[in-house]
């Protein structure tokens, strides 16, 4: 299974983050950590993802616009990125006219290991893409200035290069507990640490 979307669009910008303001020694008030406005428009984009929850394996490319003929382009850079060894290829996309688009049935024809499954509307999160896309902000995007677009396609490859080197299975739900829950119980003394 792999999952497939875009991020964005995503503009040359700066990006929020969070700074710390330390305190002062002498033990004045410091004022609040603040941010310029960001004038001016320095380029924008889409990043295309794919990700494989099984491994965590994931694979992003950076387009001008969101089109039919950039998606079919990219599901050709996915296919090469994948392994040939795979039999079947099931592809979670949400409901985007240029994922159903008659170029891309026509390439899924050409490519019979794949199988697209369309999530239903409002259903965004049974796409384990979109919680890696706040991963992917986080690593690439928070707290940085950028001045181009091609800034921005930069960070992203080495955020997603990363991620893939620190790669792992990426579970969908509840956190685990980092200790055991108490057992209830009525009038029981709790336990001494």
């Amino acid at each position: 299974m792999i999952c497939l979307d875009e991020m964005g669009p995503e503009s040359a910008k700066s990006f929020p983050g969070q700074r710390l303001v330390r305190a002062d020694p002498n033990g004045e008030r410091r004022g609040r950590a603040i941010q310029e406005i960001d004038y001016g428009r320095r380029g924008y984009g889409y990043v295309f993802g794919a990700f494989v929850p099984a491994t965590g394996d994931a694979f992003t490319a950076p387009y001008a616009r969101r089109t039919t003929a950039n998606f079919v382009a990219f599901l050709e850079r996915v296919e090469g990125w994948l392994d040939p060894a795979v039999d079947r290829v099931y592809a979670v996309l949400d409901n985007l006219r240029a994922h159903r688009a008659m170029d891309v049935l026509l390439w899924a024809l050409v490519h019979p290991r794949w199988e697209f499954v369309f999530q239903p509307t409002y259903a965004a999160y049974l796409n384990l893409i979109e919680p890696w896309w706040k991963v992917l902000r986080s690593l690439a995007l928070k707290g940085r200035r950028f001045e181009t677009w091609a800034e921005v396609c930069q960070a992203v490859g080495a955020a997603t290069h990363y991620w893939n080197g620190h790669r792992h299975p990426f579970v969908w739900g509840k956190r685990k507990r980092r200790r055991p829950a108490r057992s209830t119980g009525i009038a029981r003394l709790p336990v001494a640490a």
